[in-house]
Order: structure tokens, then C-alpha cells, then sequence
């Protein structure tokens, strides 16, 4: 029997949370499902972690590469995955055990299904669940109206996605950048013919110290942004040439162009300067949607004067 779903979780360096997150996984009520673990040259016990697994369970296939970093990872798990579903997983994080019984209940004809998620600190004390309506099928154009405003939209995590969908459009996560979910997600979800989200906190995201999300080198925090950025460009292509209307009804564009502007609160002096120039030389504030008083009024604003916008919006 094919397996109805294939979880795909890249590993390196998360040996403390590689328990948890495995067990959540492989002891799910609903049982039609494979495990990708990709062991992305991790120098920690992580791979001898899986392997203990592996000789327990049946539906586990390990990946063993050198160091290639998350994008390469997820492409080879995607390679590898023979169901009809993918569901990412971060290693560090965890999921509900009733997860594919909840999407199972949503998911048939959907390429897209996007669940809700919960917050938390890494030693479980503190939690927010960033819970929404969701809303009923629609296309992915017109998903958009709804996607921004919530509290994650690009993140592949809080999604399962169809896979005959994924590899006919030749989806694949960028090599080498930070960001690559808001280089590729937005897309994936805009091109869809059918987007459905559900109420169900379905995923544990665990905020780690020293995790590639919250470092605080500030290097890194520069080269987020930039990488960002250019990732911006290629998303705003996309939309131009899928041929759709591209106007102040634009969702889309909006929910792109509003995550680069407000990326430039995590910058400073010169870097600051720099992003804010490239933000204006691409016409980014041009793509924010000003179909109310309240929007006009942000957007008038983020135009005048950013760094203002940036201390009293959020």
C-alpha cells in the first residue's frame, strides 16, 4: 500500500530535541505514513539517535549526506518521498499525535493545507498558540486575502502539501540562503488551484537559542535580511508571470513586499541605510495595498519615514 503522507525531517546538530520530535511523529493515530530523516552531516549523536530508530520502525528512511544545509536537505527529502502528502518538520520542533488524523479530515483535493501553530521556549515553560479561523477552499491567488494576516504564513512547517503538485511545478527550496521558506512558499501557495486552512494546532514550534532563526550574530541577522530581499525579487517575478492581475487587489504582493519592508527593523546604521535605499530602488512600497484608510494611512508613512513607521507599527 502506498503511503498516504511523507514526513520530512532534516537533522543537524539536534541531538537534545531529536526524541521528542521522532516520537511525536512516529506514534501518530493515524498510521499511513513515512518518515524521511535526513542527517545532514550533523557532528553531534544525532545520527546514532536515528539509527536506534530506524532498526525500531519500518517506515523510517535515513539520508546520509555531508553538511549541505536545510534547502539541500528538504529537496533530497522531497526526492526520496513516495506519498501522496508532504508534511516538513524541523528537528528541533514537534507535532500534535493526532496531526494526520486532523489533516485527514481536510485534506481531500487540496494542494495545499495550511494548520495553526503553537510557540513555545525550549524548556516547554512558555507557550502562545497562534490560533486562526482558517478559512474554506479557494484558490491560491485569493488565499492571500486571508494568509496576511496571519501570524506565520511562509513557513513550511504549518503546511502539508500535495506532492504530484510539488514535483510537476519543479518546487525546490533555494541553496545556500537564509529565508528559503519566504523564497519559495509564497509561490507554492499562489500558484495553487486549491488552498484550505484549518483551526487545528497541529505544530510545536520550539524557539531555541543559537537555532538559525534567533542567532545573534549580527552578520547573520545582516545577511537574513539581503538574502531576503533578493528572494523578494524572484517572488515578485513569479507573480508577473503568472499573468494575473496585479493591482491594488493584490494580496500577494502585498504580504511579499510588507515582509521585506518590516525586515529592516532588525538592521542598523549603514546596513539599515543600504536596505532602505534597495527598498526604494525596487519600488517595494508600491506593492502595499492601500485599499483602506487605515492601510493608505501605513503606507503614506512607511514612505515618509520608515524608521518611524517601524517604532509605532507592528
Amino acid at each position: 500500500m502506498m503511503n498516504k503522507y511523507s514526513f520530512i525531517v532534516p537533522i543537524y546538530n539536534t541531538e537534545k530535541y531529536l526524541n521528542k520530535c521522532l516520537d511525536s511523529i512516529l506514534n501518530q493515530t493515524y498510521k499511513n505514513f513515512e518518515v524521511i530523516i535526513i542527517n545532514d552531516g550533523s557532528p553531534d549523536n544525532s545520527i546514532n539517535i536515528i539509527k536506534d530508530y530506524q532498526a525500531r520502525y519500518n517506515n523510517i528512511i535515513v539520508i546520509d549526506e555531508e553538511n549541505g544545509g536545510l534547502s539541500v536537505a528538504r529537496n533530497n527529502g522531497i526526492k526520496a518521498a513516495t506519498g501522496n502528502y508532504l508534511i516538513f518538520v524541523d528537528s528541533d520542533d514537534y507535532v500534535e499525535l493526532d496531526l494526520l488524523e486532523n489533516i485527514e479530515k481536510e485534506i481531500e483535493d487540496v494542494d495545499v493545507l495550511r494548520y495553526q501553530v503553537i510557540m513555545e521556549s525550549d524548556d516547554g515553560t512558555k507557550k502562545l498558540e497562534c490560533k486562526e479561523d482558517g478559512f474554506a477552499t479557494t484558490n491560491g491567488f485569493d488565499a492571500f486575502r486571508y494568509l496576511g494576516n496571519y501570524y506565520f504564513v511562509e513557513p513550511a512547517w504549518c503546511y502539508a502539501f500535495k506532492r504530484s503538485y510539488f514535483i510537476d511545478n519543479n518546487f525546490y527550496f533555494k541553496k545556500g540562503v537564509y529565508h528559503e521558506d519566504f523564497g519559495l512558499i509564497p509561490y507554492v501557495i499562489y500558484k495553487a488551484r486549491r488552498v484550505k486552512s484549518v483551526s487545528y494546532l497541529g505544530y510545536h514550534y520550539v524557539i531555541r537559542k543559537g537555532s538559525i532563526m534567533t542567532t545573534d550574530d549580527y552578520k547573520k541577522t545582516v545577511k537574513k535580511a539581503f538574502d531576503m530581499l533578493e528572494q523578494y525579487k524572484t517572488l515578485r517575478l513569479f507573480s508577473k508571470n503568472m499573468g494575473k492581475k496585479n493591482n491594488l487587489d493584490d494580496y500577494y504582493l502585498s504580504y511579499i513586499s510588507n515582509s521585506v519592508i518590516v525586515k529592516a527593523r532588525e538592521l542598523k546604521g549603514d546596513e539599515k541605510k543600504i536596505y532602505i535605499y534597495e527598498l526604494k530602488k525596487l519600488k517595494v512600497f508600491d506593492g502595499v495595498l492601500v485599499n483602506t484608510k487605515k492601510r493608505r494611512l501605513k503606507k503614506k508613512l512607511m514612505k515618509f519615514n520608515l524608521n518611524l513607521y517601524l517604532k509605532v507599527v507592528r
